[in-house]
């Protein structure tokens, strides 16, 4: 069973993966690329020792193909542009008076995340397709629906499912929240990456949602969270953070006031990817100095996928894929987030109906945004990516038009042969 890592750079993220892979299957061969050489070199340096003992071949290559070359199984986490791609992200629409939180879903740092990723998604595509064309492509990378979207649009991979790890830490949290043992709540949530909603929340037949409300009403400081007070105006609770779920709708980040009274950390990401930067370092010096580096095993799907379909064993994880019939109110070929059940056959992904009005009313808004920044990159047209982001909620309720125009204009300027070349025109 060869998995490979493209992105292996990411090194914290590669060994909770590792880790679980390792305890997970008798026999394996990990195969780890980056385009940094030393990044490799410590992702190679991490996977010897997470594997110590175990039968488990690694090798670690600068030329992607020959990374590729067999694998079942290709885990993708690459970023384009790193952390100074980030900081631009943040700088320049901060200039403008737009304010964002993690900015690599939708909004302006999503679309243009989504744009510099797009071409190195197109080469991973040809590449699978010469050297493992029934490899299976686990997207880990961000923003998701759109590059999921881009993959199945674009490119020749036939087997791709998007994962994240946001509707099990919702329902974990929430169950305890409510006071019930994780292994005895039973759910269903569906929708968009990062804005799925959890439809519902049992235990032993019990609906969970009126202890949820209990416990709000016992601790105000809840109220004071953004995904709490979407819940109770909406009635579903949403399947990622308020740090996330702010950036999605436009009736939060424009208001300083709103931003006081739900405690927004605005420009939050910047923070984590500098503490990312000094993980990773952490992480280079305790190897070259021989010392021993902790790892966690993850709880992520990717591993549990990758051994459903080596062992037969069946599971259900939640997986981003193309909508077929899947979600009937929510647009046909957009990506969505919904059940998925995994074995030796592949991952199957579970029709779930409708979603209520209002959560897919928003999901709309959000699949819009995907749409236009897909088809600038399938269309080659510089406009459609302004349309994306006047498209955007948050964009839309701080920003004029000319603004958000002139926005674009700086960004794709800043990023320059980062992003396809049809693309890069101004006005």
């Amino acid at each position: 069973m060869k998995v490979t890592f493209l992105g292996a750079g990411s090194v914290e993220f590669t060994q909770g993966l590792l880790a679980d892979l390792v305890g997970m299957l008798d026999e394996l061969e990990v195969s780890l690329h980056d385009i940094h050489p030393e990044r490799l070199e410590t992702a190679r340096g991490a996977a010897r020792q997470i594997a110590q003992g175990r039968d488990v071949k690694i090798e670690a290559h600068l030329d992607r193909r020959r990374s590729l070359e067999g694998a079942d199984f290709v885990i993708n986490m690459i970023q384009v542009g790193m952390i100074d791609a980030t900081r631009v992200d943040f700088a320049i629409p901060a200039r403008h008076g737009l304010r964002q939180t993690i900015g690599d879903t939708i909004g302006v740092g999503g679309i243009f995340r989504a744009l510099r990723t797009f071409p190195v998604l197109d080469a991973i595509g040809r590449d699978i397709a010469d050297v493992c064309p029934d490899a299976w492509l686990l997207n880990y990378t961000n923003p998701m629906a759109m590059n999921v979207w881009y993959l199945n649009a674009a490119t020749p991979v036939r087997n791709v499912v998007g994962l994240c790890h946001s509707i099990y830490w919702t329902a974990h949290d929430l169950a305890e929240l409510v006071g019930v043992p994780y292994d005895e709540v039973s759910y269903l949530a569906a929708g968009v990456n990062h804005q799925s909603w959890m439809l519902r929340l049992q235990a032993g037949g019990e609906d969970l949602y009126p202890r949820l409300d209990e416990a709000v009403e016992r601790d105000p400081g809840l109220l004071r969270r953004v995904r709490v007070d979407m819940y109770r105006r909406l009635g579903y609770y949403p399947t990622e953070t308020s740090e996330h779920s702010a950036e999605y709708v436009p009736w939060y980040l424009h208001d300083p006031a709103e931003i006081e009274r739900l405690r927004i950390p605005v420009g939050a990401y910047l923070e984590i990817s500098e503490d990312n930067v000094r993980r990773y370092q952490a992480t280079r010096d305790a190897l070259r100095a021989g010392r021993p580096i902790p790892v966690e095993g993850t709880m992520e799907y990717a591993p549990q996928i990758i051994h459903s379909l080596a062992t037969g064993t069946r599971r259900v994880v939640y997986g981003n894929v193309v909508n077929r019939g899947l979600i009937g109110n929510l647009p046909e070929g957009c990506v969505v987030e919904v059940p998925c059940v995994a074995d030796a056959l592949g991952v199957r992904p579970v029709a779930v109906g409708d979603l209520p009005a209002q959560c897919a009313a928003l999901n709309r808004a959000y699949v819009n945004v995907n749409e236009l920044t897909v088809r600038a990159a399938l269309e080659g047209r510089p406009e459609h990516v302004r349309h994306a982001v006047m498209a955007d909620p948050n964009a839309a309720a701080t920003l004029t038009v000319e603004q958000i125009w002139q926005l674009c204009e700086e960004l794709t300027a800043a990023h320059g042969d980062l992003l396809p070349e049809p693309l890069r025109g101004v006005r």
